[in-house]
């Protein structure tokens, strides 16, 4: 289903007059309604979209600007690659691909309806409050505050008792700082808040401290921004026991549970006991999602980590130590790929060994749908017991993994990632 506009025309009003305003607007409805709004969970978003904002702006995408991974932008972010001479593994929607757009001319402007284009899968959910920072390419534009009511469409069961609001703060950097004095009356205690950072993590530190202070839920993405920066901040979250939601977390899902698939016949299970050997394929040079990955495998067969290092190649190995004593080799290795994912580092392939005492070597061995199989099927894997599997990769809106978290309502962080992430912070470090 398609992105829907609100249902009302946004005011756009001083931002000291907006917590009023909105008091006034529930008060007004619930007198003649009986209805004070949703009373789901609030929902605020830093929403940079800078490479969407300069591929506008140099003319190679239509607007308005919406904040949304649509199909066209995609695919328009695709052939700036090409355009400004990137290589062709660079992930379409990344910083590198902006910070080079914002080096051309152009001057095209567009309607911005960052905050008013509101996804169905997250609308359906009945948010009572949507908040999006909108900061603008124009560093010295001044804030604009725009407030509009919203009801999810009568197609998705919405209906007057779950209407909400949404509330756009707009401009420059400096001017988005300075107005996050409104915030607060704006997020009712009663109701649960989340903070979904929607952009690199390694970009405006401090404004990311002061958003996602507790008890808000932070939901970010560890694909996004500098690796390092990445799992640190998942790490400093974790053990300050603040709720923390890694949508490169849940994209690999399906390889946890195809692995787990893999070995659950009960005459697999004792080859989990003797892995010797652990390869991870990831598209190019962005190694988050491997490590985690392999720090969940670690996590969960009970290894100790001797030590880790990064290759001149951009690899990273590591060793670590079975329970019984007996040393595991780990490398992560980047590919590249010509039409690589919207996801930087995602995983194209995994290859797992295992040598039991008293029966045959094991080689399991599993790829994206995107990758064959073959590059991890060398080096001597005839002699050894071949298990392969194809991993369904889901390439779902990233719209929709939001809303899946905000479906759980988890006021904790998962305890498989509490467990990974640190530990996939020592493998970098």
């Amino acid at each position: 289903m398609s992105p829907q506009l609100t249902l009302q025309t946004p005011l756009e009003l001083p931002p000291a007059d907006v917590p009023a305003y909105l008091e006034q607007l529930w008060g007004q409805d619930q007198s003649s309604n009986g209805n004070a709004g949703a009373h789901t969970f609030c929902l605020l978003i830093w929403q940079p979209a800078w490479t969407e904002q300069q591929l506008i702006r140099t003319g190679r995408l239509s607007g308005p600007i919406t904040g949304v991974q649509r199909q066209e932008l995609i695919a328009a972010a695709r052939q700036a690659v090409i355009e400004v001479d990137l290589p062709l593994s660079t992930p379409p929607l990344s910083a590198t691909v902006a910070d080079a757009l914002a080096g051309l001319a152009g001057e095209t402007t567009a309607e911005d309806l960052r905050g008013q284009h509101v996804d169905a899968s997250v609308s359906s959910l009945r948010p009572r409050r949507l908040i999006t920072l909108a900061p603008t390419l124009d560093a010295t534009q001044e804030l604009e505050t725009l407030v509009a009511a919203y009801c999810p469409l009568p197609e998705e069961g919405g209906g007057t008792a779950a209407c909400g609001d949404v509330v756009v703060l707009r401009g420059g950097h400096d001017a988005l700082k300075r107005g996050l004095g409104i915030l607060q009356p704006l997020l009712p205690e009663d109701l649960p808040s989340w903070v979904w950072w929607n952009g690199n993590l390694d970009e405006a530190p401090d404004l990311l401290r002061q958003l996602a202070i507790g008890p808000r839920r932070l939901i970010i993405d560890s694909a996004l921004g500098d690796p390092v920066a990445c799992l640190d901040l998942l790490a400093a979250r974790i053990d300050a026991r603040l709720a923390v939601n890694d949508l490169n977390w849940l994209r690999l899902r399906s390889w946890r549970e195809t692995l787990a698939m893999v070995f659950d016949p009960p005459n697999r299970r004792d080859a989990l006991s003797h892995v010797v050997q652990l390869d991870l394929d990831v598209e190019g040079e962005h190694p988050v999602q491997g490590l985690l990955l392999a720090a969940w495998i670690a996590d969960r067969l009970g290894w100790h980590l001797n030590g880790s290092q990064r290759n001149e190649d951009h690899s990273i190995s590591a060793e670590f130590q079975r329970p019984d004593g007996v040393a595991v080799q780990m490398r992560i290795a980047p590919v590249p790929m010509g039409a690589p994912s919207i996801h930087p580092g995602q995983i194209v392939g995994l290859r797992l060994i295992s040598k039991p005492e008293s029966a045959p070597a094991v080689c399991v061995i599993l790829c994206a749908e995107s990758g064959g199989c073959m590059r991890l099927e060398a080096g001597g894997m005839a002699s050894m017991q071949l298990l392969e599997e194809v991993v369904p990769v889901q390439n779902q809106p990233v719209e929709a993994d939001v809303a899946r978290l905000l479906e759980g309502g988890h006021d904790t962080t998962n305890p498989l990632l509490a467990a990974a992430a640190p530990l996939a912070a020592k493998l970098l470090s």
